[in-house]
């Protein structure tokens, strides 16, 4: 196969609109975090990219894109990506992009899928501690579970198969990272919330989301920039593309909707933080489904993902674990109900390299297989991170001290503040917690207090 220039466009944009997603991440997670917090969230995602993206060439995309004959792993290159430079992809079959185009889009998931788990632990992680276990942990989980779910192995000159991951060859259909993203980052989040425990005051002094015009600007980044996470998942302009975009758009606005209706019967009144929350579940229920299902289904997985995770956030007061942003409830819970909707509604009619699923004459063979994906990678990865994170917890240190959470992650991680209100009032920067040393005047008439 030749060099196919549209597609190769088409999956460089594709690129750059995933990594946008990680910072759009940051300012959706910044926006929901205490304002003394909001610079420690944000670094969280961006030392990810750092991170991820160094060890994607060094041995991360070779773990997860190559054959080791076993389904589990892939193999270290000796050269890493340096051979790649003149080859073309050929994943389960050949596309006509450069080999490099596929690595960069793929690692844009590599990067995003730890910085989801940040959220989880919010305002109480230390930043060294964090850096280390993005390390350890794409090797040890994400860049094998990338391996188990889209690598399809290569196929010979006499249209053999060989080396495909271990749930790829089964037939388990996630067409962008239902399982490899956000059921593995929502299992994650559980245990690392786990292993560092309650933030001071959970439950009785609960945060609320202090900048809702933050959290609202990084929902439509990450809207934006899923269209490339979704239909550029087909790795070409082609009409798999075109059914994925579709099928995002119209679920996310679904979700949306989903989402303030629980709250409007729930709690009276539709608030901004369920839009921006219902519209990042439903991206994440159609992730896996996006290229499987029929637009009217994406409508259906919508509206349920919307409602069910409204209702799934709550389980954390419930069952008192502290998940701070919410990341268990959105992307664990929505991720499986992306996958497991696919056994109900897939249908071979709208992509022939689906199976039918239940409701269009497919019996239970799909939803089987779905449930196993899903569930498979949620067990792996909760239990490889609970036991990372306590291993951590008992050498580095993971949780910040006490004192430090109440003066603010900000100051005592960074030495810096996303808010300089003191500047603002003609003051200097000093040390000492903004919350206790800032006095903002309540009408613009009033005098300062010393």
């Amino acid at each position: 196969m030749d060099l196919n220039s549209g597609d190769t466009a088409w999956v460089l944009a594709s690129t750059a609109l995933v990594l946008l997603m990680t910072p759009g991440l940051a300012f959706f997670y910044g926006g929901m975090t205490q304002a003394k917090s909001t610079l420690n969230m944000m670094m969280m995602s961006f030392i990810t990219i750092c991170i991820v993206s160094v060890l994607w060439v060094v041995y991360g995309f070779s773990l997860a894109f190559t054959d080791s004959g076993s389904g589990l792993i892939g193999t270290i290159s000796k050269s890493g990506l340096g051979t790649a430079v003149n080859e073309l992809t050929n994943n389960g079959g050949p596309y006509g992009i450069p080999l490099l185009a596929f690595a960069g889009f793929q690692l844009m998931f590599a990067v995003i899928t730890p910085a989801l788990i940040s959220g989880a632990i919010a305002d109480r992680t230390k930043f060294l501690t964090w850096g280390v276990f993005v390390a350890l942990w794409v090797t040890l989980v994400y860049f094998p579970v990338a391996h188990w779910v889209f690598y399809f192995g290569n196929k010979a000159a006499d249209g053999t198969v060989t080396g495909a991951g271990w749930l790829a060859a089964k037939g388990v259909e996630d067409f962008a990272g239902g399982t490899a993203v956000h059921i593995n980052a929502g299992a994650a989040g559980l245990a690392l919330a786990i292993v560092l425990g309650r933030r001071i005051g959970f439950k009785k002094n609960p945060t609320r989301p202090h900048n809702l015009p933050l959290v609202l600007m990084g929902a439509g980044l990450l809207w934006f920039g899923w269209f490339g996470f979704n239909a550029g998942s087909a790795l070409g302009a082609n009409a798999t593309a075109a059914l994925a975009l579709m099928n995002t758009q119209v679920a996310t606005a679904a979700a949306l909707g989903g989402w303030l209706l629980v709250e409007k019967i729930r709690d009276g009144h539709p608030t901004s933080l369920g839009a921006a929350s219902g519209a990042v579940a439903g991206l994440v229920a159609i992730t896996p489904a996006c290229a499987f299902i029929a637009p009217w289904a994406a409508v259906l997985l919508g509206v349920l993902a919307g409602a069910v995770c409204s209702l799934a956030v709550g389980l954390k007061y419930k069952l008192n674990y502290d998940d701070s942003l919410d990341v268990v409830g959105v992307h664990m819970v929505g991720g499986i109900v992306g996958c497991l909707f696919i056994g109900f509604f897939g249908s071979s009619a709208v992509n022939a390299v689906g199976i039918d699923g239940l409701f269009y004459g497919g019996g239970w063979k799909l939803l089987g297989l779905q449930a196993l994906g899903a569930f498979s990678v949620l067990a792996y990865s909760f239990v490889v991170t609970l036991i990372l994170g306590f291993l951590l917890e008992k050498t580095l240190g993971f949780r910040i001290s006490r004192d430090a959470e109440l003066e603010g992650i900000d100051l005592t991680e960074h030495a810096e503040t996303a808010y300089d209100f003191e500047g603002a009032l003609g003051g200097g920067f000093g040390s000492g917690s903004v919350a206790t040393k800032t006095k903002v005047a309540l009408r613009a008439d009033e005098e300062v207090p010393a």
